[in-house]
């Protein structure tokens, strides 16, 4: 016997026993005491009720298709708490006594295996014998609860527990507001203690192991006063919370109508004149005051407080208003972001004066960037004059400065070095397709969204009113119906204007004095003149081969080998290596290129050094070494990317050299020219320009007025004329190509080739005269990469040549010429002219006497390297 529960030996699996027996019995007679065993998991299901219930576990399955066998009936009966509710059948004492005998009105068998099964409590029982055979549980029970025929009436007491039972369960269906009308209307009717007590134990929300409770007690009276136990503790536990919500709800109503009082108290306290101060109001007043701002903008800021305590906190006006408020606290009006200078200890060191912060600033622009020399003399120059100006003490405004050069030369990442040498926050803007004047203006605060422009955000972002302030891609802008952004910015990049800077937003002046702005564009040719005419226009020319060489030593290898993780690996990059790639894997006028050529190279080192067992679990990467040199390049690399094409070795009739600057940088200009039999007509081809086109037509008209100085060998009347640009899907444009155009057709017309090369540059006028041309550097270096021996210059360009590095100058062969016809005597022998007796050539000098050079090409400059 277990917990009152006599238990039969457990049958074998497989062995005829109490189970077999069972089912026996449900198959073939009816009424018998004796069902498979349904334990249920935290439900209790009373006699009278019809409950749901999802069957997953194996015993439960075997037990209800052991039903399905017989008569549909199931003793139901719960776990205890503290049994383990596992798949296995339950042991005698996991379980409780008393259950329900209950019927499967509907079921459903799931894909899983599982059931859900409708089930009808008929009566209560209590267990008194149990055998298992396998999964499979049966029970014999002893019947509880069984209405009998000719059963007498309650008598006065039980009726009148009965009736405190049924006001209690009508409190706790007021209180709980889950017991349905027809629940109440069944409960109220009955006449039967025991269907009482089912129908409002199935009700109840309270958890198993009391619903088990109420199963348990066969006497009517003692079950009835068990139920109205716990329905008068739900009850008044359900009377408390009910209790507190009300007081909850009491004190949400309290503060509702304080605030209808208080908008009542704003009201009549406005119809009096009376104000008031809140602590928002107060917290912006406070916040702007802290900032220190002009008198105007503190007037214009007490003038929108005043509104702001005038409105409604939800209205929208009052919103547009906190906004703008919180712009004007936000934004810095005086703060610089140093503070103030402390005075030096007597026994400390001296404290430091203009000269060491000069040198310090020197030193930091000269590691973070190579050359740039007049870059960074120009900001030693700022610096210098602040320093003289009493430091960050006294205002001194700032220079607006313009860097331009090609991609790649290292424009923007100077403005961070600038930065950072001045001890200044640092923040930049992108114009690059900025259309709308509104993004550097702001927008009026009357429309829905507004915000300040791009410049006044920026200032918020700084939290100073001196910091660096880039304005990258300035030649990007473009303008639309909506307005044109560079004329915007002639006010912010005006030294006379931009101390009173004022955006459509915040409608109150700025400083902008104190910020140093610097610009950065790749050209100048679309950049507005009156926005270029304000700024101090800095040259950041493209690099030469020493340059990229020693760029790529001190700062490129350096930083990807640190940023592919191979800092720690000896990994050297031999010289001849990084001017072989320079050479024959990039084109450009920058570091850009080199700089992604360098991380290829480092990243399949890395992956050959992983592949040698290197890493974190194998060989540590400092034992790594690795020397890259020129001819393991094409395994690293692939094959080379540049093969210099366009330029032929040897001299050909016809075909010329000049120099073009674009965007990018430097870039050889081959030209081609053909003659043929026709009426003097010219044809140009090649993506040219209306300025170019214009030049070849100069060309032609200057050699048809000086035919009679050369020995053309066709008619050049009778001749049509065909010049071509290759790379026609390339646009080209510009004058400095005029002189290139006339030795081309001179070429054509006298059937001599120029000498091989040279390459030129030079804007031709129609009188022959040779004019100066921009972009020097960046054309003598497209003529180093490309291997030319000499480069003609205008003698304009003198002085600009004089200022190259000396490296640059001593690449390449160099000749000044003044006229067309010292062009000429360098490119062709005395042969193409026709010196009659007693005349001069063709510039009023003597025919075949060559200018003498105004700069010696050194010995090494052949091949330009």
């Amino acid at each position: 016997m277990k917990h009152g529960v006599p238990v039969n030996p457990p049958a074998k699996q497989g062995a005829p026993g109490g189970v077999a027996r069972i089912i026996s019995a449900l198959s073939g007679k009816t009424g018998s005491e004796e069902f498979p065993l349904l334990p249920l998991r935290e439900l209790v299901i009373f006699p009278q009720t019809i409950v749901p219930v999802y069957i997953t576990y194996r015993s439960g399955i075997d037990a209800v298709e052991c039903a399905l066998r017989g008569d549909r009936r199931l003793f139901a009966v719960s776990f205890r708490p503290q049994a383990s509710q596992a798949a296995a059948p339950p042991e005698p004492g996991e379980i409780y006594e008393l259950g329900s005998v209950v019927r499967m009105v509907q079921h459903l068998r799931l894909p899983d295996g599982s059931y859900r099964v409708v089930f009808h409590g008929e009566y209560r029982g209590r267990i008194t014998a149990l055998e298992k055979n396998g999964a499979l549980t049966g029970v014999r029970i002893r019947a509880l609860g069984i209405p009998r025929e000719g059963e007498e009436k309650p008598g006065p007491g039980r009726l009148a527990l009965m009736r405190s039972v049924q006001r209690a369960f009508v409190q706790y269906a007021e209180f709980s507001k889950k017991v349905s009308s027809e629940t109440l209307a069944v409960s109220d009717r009955t006449e039967s203690p025991e269907r009482l007590c089912n129908i409002i134990g199935n009700a109840l929300a309270v958890n198993a192991e009391k619903k088990a409770a109420l199963l348990e007690y066969e006497d009517d009276e003692k079950r009835l006063a068990a139920l109205l136990e716990v329905l008068e503790l739900e009850n008044e536990i359900l009377g408390i919370q009910k209790n507190i919500s009300g007081k909850v709800k009491s004190r949400m109503e309290k503060k509702h109508r304080e605030y209808i009082l208080h908008e009542q108290l704003r009201e009549i306290n406005r119809e009096l004149g009376r104000e008031e101060r809140g602590d928002e109001v107060a917290g912006l007043e406070e916040a702007i005051a802290a900032k220190n701002p002009g008198e105007e903008v503190l007037q214009k800021a007490r003038k929108e407080l005043a509104r702001l305590k005038k409105l409604q906190p939800l209205s929208p006006e009052a919103g547009v208003l906190r906004g703008y408020l919180e712009w004007i606290a936000d934004l810095p009006w005086a703060d610089t972001g140093k503070a103030p200078a402390a005075e030096p200890p007597p026994d400390g060191p001296p404290p430091r004066t203009g000269a060491d912060h000069l040198a310090e600033a020197e030193e930091i622009l000269e590691a973070d960037h190579y050359g740039m020399e007049k870059a960074k003399e120009r900001i030693l120059e700022y610096i210098a004059v602040r320093e003289l100006a009493g430091g960050e003490g006294l205002p001194v405004k700032g220079p607006i400065l313009c860097f331009a050069g090609p991609p790649g030369t290292g424009k923007t990442s100077l403005g961070k070095s600038v930065a950072r040498a001045l001890d200044r926050r640092f923040v930049r803007i992108s114009l690059g397709g900025v259309r709308d004047e509104a993004e550097i203006r702001g927008h009026r605060k009357t429309y829905v969204g507004a915000l300040p422009g791009k410049i006044l955000q920026s200032m918020r972002k700084a939290g100073t009113v001196n910091p660096v302030f880039l304005l990258d891609e300035i030649d990007k802008l473009s303008g639309d119906f909506r307005g044109d952004p560079a004329s915007a910015l002639l006010e912010v990049l005006d030294p006379e204007q931009n101390g009173s800077f004022t955006d459509h937003y915040l409608e109150l002046p700025y400083d902008l004095s104190r910020v140093l702005f610097i610009a950065t564009a790749n050209s100048l040719h679309t950049i507005p003149y009156p926005l270029l005419d304000r700024m101090e226009v800095i040259d950041i020319p493209g690099y030469g081969e020493n340059e990229k060489l020693a760029i790529a030593k001190q700062f490129l290898v350096p930083k990807e080998l640190k940023e592919n993780s191979l800092g720690e690996a000896r990994i050297a990059f031999r010289d001849e290596a990084v001017l072989s790639i320079i050479r024959y894997w990039t084109m450009e006028s920058g570091v850009r290129g080199l700089e992604r050529e360098i991380a290829r190279c480092v990243r399949r080192l890395a992956r050959k050094a992983v592949e040698s067992g290197y890493g974190r679990e194998g060989k540590p990467v400092g034992s790594y070494k690795k020397t890259v040199t020129k001819d393991g390049l094409e395994k690293l690399l692939g094959r080379r990317k540049y093969k210099r094409d366009l330029v032929f070795k040897e001299a050909r009739t016809g075909v010329v050299y000049g120099l073009a600057w674009t965007e990018t940088g430097g870039a050889i200009l081959p030209v081609e020219t053909k003659g043929y039999e026709g009426t003097g007509e010219l044809t140009i081809t090649g993506n040219l320009g209306d300025v170019m086109k214009e030049s070849a037509r100069i060309a032609l008209s200057y050699l048809r007025s000086e035919q009679t100085a050369f020995r053309f060998a066709a008619d050049i009347a009778k001749t049509d004329f065909h010049i071509h640009v290759p790379e026609g899907a390339i646009p080209k444009d510009g004058p400095s190509a005029g002189i290139t155009l006339a030795a081309s057709l001179l070429s054509t017309l006298c059937g001599r080739a120029p000498g091989a090369g040279i390459a030129m540059t030079g804007e031709l006028t129609l009188t022959g005269r040779i004019l100066p041309i921009g972009g020097l550097k960046e054309k003598i270096l497209a003529a180093i990469r490309n291997g030319m021996e000499k480069v003609l210059l205008p003698e304009g360009n003198r002085e600009d040549w004089n200022e190259l590095d000396r490296d640059i100058r001593s690449s390449v062969g160099t000749e000044f010429v003044e006229t067309a016809g010292d062009v000429f005597r360098f490119l062709f022998d005395g042969s193409i002219y026709r010196p009659p007796a007693g005349t001069k050539g063709v510039s009023g000098k003597k025919a075949g006497k060559p200018r003498k050079e105004r700069a010696q090409p050194s010995p090494s400059a052949g091949s330009g390297r």
